[in-house]
């Protein structure tokens, strides 16, 4: 069996954005000379998410609005209770919450086996400093 480990490095300068990673990942798919098995990307942040979804900017924007309107920024202590403890960043907790830890991608003939459009994302919820998200390559 065969693995590689690698990290991304991030630093957002929006609050909130979308970064397409999916090169970063398919580099580290053929670094690891895995034909067949999996790919795991996961946010090292609790204020960050990785997901797959198509790479479009008004899909991105539509994004962005409804997470904002379902967890607004209000850096407050009133909103969310998280902000008592001296915080600013209750909403990017529910926005990564909202949008996922992680993916799981299925290596075949030693590519990401994705569907049509797919490509993977890391979403930033409080950027603005240095985070990361893990590549964890497994397979023969």
């Amino acid at each position: 069996m065969r693995s590689l480990t690698r990290y991304l490095t991030f630093n957002v300068p929006q609050r909130m954005d979308f970064v397409n990673i999916t090169r970063d990942v398919e580099d580290a798919v053929r670094a690891s000379g895995v034909q067949e098995g999996l790919c795991l990307v996961n946010a090292m942040h609790i204020t960050a998410s990785v997901f797959i979804n198509d790479d479009e900017p008004g899909l991105h924007e539509d994004y962005k609005r409804w997470l904002e309107q379902l967890a607004p920024f209000d850096p407050s202590p009133t909103r969310y209770r998280h902000n008592r403890s001296g915080e600013d960043n209750g909403d990017a907790h529910h926005k990564r919450q909202i949008m996922g830890r992680e993916v799981v991608v299925a290596i075949t003939g030693g590519r990401l086996d994705f569907g049509p459009w797919e490509q993977i994302f890391y979403g930033e919820f409080d950027g603005r400093r240095p985070k990361r998200a893990l590549v964890k390559i497994i397979g023969e």
